[in-house]
């Protein structure tokens, strides 16, 4: 007897069985109970029903989706969101031990003979009707300052680039988790069957690399992964029908392909078979919605100049527009990612250039959610891994100089779904080195997104190898403050 012929002699009926054992019980539960109570879970959490794992949410929702505007490298917040005046005064000194602590550096600032304080080489302004300091590098986003909620006491662990990104978007260091993105996909669904759940744009030539973990699935079924939109070319690879193959025949060739997986599906009732199905039928749909989605030409001539969009090009501006035209088609969560924010050397300059690349569009984004009306129920967030060194790393030239990662304090902003507007929650000490005033870690930001999207972050698993995971672990509470 051939290995093939036992499988479909025995498996059938045991993977039957074996999988299905749960919901045969849950059948046979139904016919004892009494219907009249199905209603109850939904009286007490009048919520929309969410098409993904969810039964239903756990609080009334305020936001319906999230545009992640993650600048890769790490910003430096004393440069952009947390004056200093008195680390300025203190250019060129030794940065106090009192401020330090004895706390770790890298390896790459430890061997310096002094750690010497620079200040930020640009001035700060007054911004909105309650004077929030912001520097002159972000006019832009000082113009909708009384729109977000900044964040100047934001605090993680890892003092590297790729498990700070790793921590920020899974909740722990080491890869292998499920992101932000593929969480909220697999909770609670897509609201359009024509385009995934989680849709990533990048931008930005240079700094960190951007590893595809950093919006992976982790041990979530593979359709939760996000799924990279290019800026030129085809903008999704390998979606397009290639020269020679009609619609129709590529049509035919799903069809055929579809009609094995299921046997093969029915054989097993492997689970990441099905995913194979769901995303084949996917992409083909996408083969329709993508095109019509990625042009931006069809936009107004006004609009393309309030975020400095350029049709066919790559850049932020862009993938900001797109970002817009994605949570107007129902797509759940939206990351953009831009590099270019790891300055070592040469800040000055660095951050001038890349404030100019986001600063604009990251406002136009805001500003134009709010004319469409869906700024109310659009959670945006703006903000990078950790933050910088109050010291220079290397010599300090009168225009020349570099921050060291610095993990202990850094700065974000919200915007929109449920975010209280014009708000400056934390403080942090005169050199932007310690939070000294409601500290915010990395689990906390997650569980208050979760608890704008309606989920209670303790009660969103997965069960794999044996153990109940969630995006927060063992930790997280609700940034109430940030509530509107």
């Amino acid at each position: 007897m051939t290995f093939q012929t036992e499988i479909e002699k025995t498996l059938p009926r045991r993977a039957f069985l074996a999988r299905s054992t749960t919901g045969l019980g849950a059948l046979a539960l139904g016919t004892l109970l009494n219907r009249g109570l199905f209603g109850a879970d939904a009286a007490m959490h009048p919520s929309p029903k969410p098409k993904g794992a969810l039964k239903s949410l756990h609080f009334a929702p305020k936001a319906r989706r999230v545009i992640y505007l993650f600048q890769s490298g790490a910003p430096s917040h004393i440069d952009l969101f947390d004056p200093k005046p008195k680390l300025a005064q203190m250019t060129g000194e030794e940065l106090p031990p009192s401020v330090r602590m004895g706390q770790r550096i890298t390896g790459m600032t430890a061997g310096q003979k002094a750690l010497l304080c620079v200040g930020s080489p640009y001035p700060f302004k007054r911004y909105g009707k309650n004077g929030v300091e912001l520097s002159e590098l972000i006019p832009h986003i000082g113009s909708i300052v009384d729109e977000i909620a900044i964040v100047r006491s934001m605090f993680t662990e890892p003092i590297n680039h790729d498990p700070a990104v790793t921590f920020l978007g899974t909740g722990h260091q080491q890869p292998g988790r499920p992101t932000v993105g593929a969480w909220l996909s697999y909770g609670l669904g897509n609201e359009n069957d024509n385009l995934p759940a989680f849709v990533v744009l990048t931008s930005g030539g240079g700094g960190q690399p951007l590893q595809t973990r950093y919006w992976g699935n982790g041990f979530l079924p593979g359709n939760h992964q996000g799924v990279l939109f290019r800026g030129q070319g085809d903008p999704v690879l390998y979606v397009s029908n290639p020269p020679g193959l009609s619609q129709t025949a590529r049509r035919q060739l799903i069809d055929a392909m579809q009609e094995l997986n299921r046997k093969q599906l029915g054989a097993l009732g492997d689970p990441a078979i099905a995913t194979h199905i769901e995303n084949y039928e996917l992409a083909f749909r996408m083969q329709t919605s993508v095109p019509e989605l990625m042009d931006i030409a069809s936009e107004p001539k006004e609009i393309l100049e309030l975020y400095g969009a350029e049709p066919g090009k790559s850049s932020f501006a862009n993938n900001c527009l797109l970002a817009r035209r994605l949570a107007e088609r129902g797509v759940r969560f939206i990351q953009l990612c831009h590099r270019d924010w790891d300055h070592h050397n040469g800040l000055p300059e660095g951050i001038k250039t890349q404030t100019k690349n986001t600063d604009k569009a990251s406002a136009a984004l805001v500003k134009d959610l709010k004319a469409r009306g869906l700024l109310d129920d659009t959670l945006v967030i703006w903000g990078g891994e950790f933050g910088r060194t109050a010291y220079s790393q290397g010599e300090i030239k009168k225009d020349n100089f570099g921050r060291d990662h610095h993990p202990r304090c850094f700065s974000l902003w919200m915007a929109g779904g449920g975010i209280k507007p014009g708000l400056v929650l934390g403080a942090t000490d005169d050199f932007g080195y310690n939070v000294t005033e409601d500290p915010v870690n990395v689990h906390d930001f997650h569980a208050t997104l979760l608890h704008l999207l309606g989920i209670d972050h303790k009660q969103l698993t997965y069960r794999f190898e044996g153990r109940d995971y969630r995006l927060t672990d063992i930790h997280g509470e609700l940034v109430e403050k940030l509530l509107a």
